[in-house]
């Protein structure tokens, strides 16, 4: 159970860092610069953690696919990104995807 909870922590910490990136502004403001490495570094910290017994394929395709879907909804509601239905149905498909994965770690 703690695998999960490192690989929660990791999604949270990579979402983080790249909305730090946007924070940034091309790395013209101090403390999201900053941030954009604590939180990757901590979050890459997590995965490995995560990975001791969770299968790597499993763990970065949620790694990266929640993550994905995290930034894109952060986009739309707080920062003004344009939205529609392609968008939407494209996160509910990495939703699903991730979520089969996971149904399939077992096999």
């Amino acid at each position: 159970m703690h695998s999960w909870m490192y690989l929660a922590t990791a999604i949270l910490l990579e979402v983080a860092g790249t909305t730090s990136m946007k924070l940034a502004e091309g790395f013209s403001k101090f403390w999201p610069s900053v941030l954009i490495f604590v939180c990757y570094f901590l979050s890459f910290t997590a995965l490995t953690f995560a990975l001791k017994r969770i299968d790597l394929g499993v763990a970065y395709a949620i790694w990266s696919g929640l993550g994905t879907a995290l930034i894109a909804l952060i986009g739309i509601t707080f920062l003004e990104e344009p939205f529609g239905v392609v968008k939407l149905a494209s996160i509910g498909l990495i939703i699903a995807g991730v979520a089969g994965l996971n149904l399939s770690a077992g096999h």
